[in-house]
């Protein structure tokens, strides 16, 4: 009969003491998935208001362009034979030449 008494507080420990794991999961998460993604995404919309007329720029797809008109949400890069094309400001990747902060630094 005494054994069925220790075991029954046994179960009813510290209700914090089974939450913390949970909580430090949660923290872990949030320092190393959450924050880095919200300052690459912070950095990234820094960089696309930086744009100006006249940057050389290269687009996700991998064309080379030099800006020539920028409107709110859209830019006109004059490629090769004074093509000029519409872009989407989130398809500006990079202005050539400059690392940032996703490309690694030998």
């Amino acid at each position: 009969m005494n054994y069925f008494l220790l075991q029954a507080q046994a179960s009813a420990s510290n209700p914090i003491l089974t939450f913390l794991p949970f909580v430090l999961i949660l923290i872990v998460f949030y320092f190393f998935m959450m924050r880095p993604q919200q300052k690459r995404a912070k950095e990234e919309e820094a960089f696309r208001s930086s744009l100006a007329k006249g940057d050389k720029v290269t687009t996700i797809g991998g064309l080379y362009g030099k800006i020539v008109a920028i409107e709110d949400k859209t830019v006109v890069l004059e490629v090769e034979s004074n093509a000029r094309i519409r872009f989407d400001k989130s398809a500006i990747r990079a202005i050539p030449g400059e690392a940032t902060s996703t490309e690694v630094k030998a």
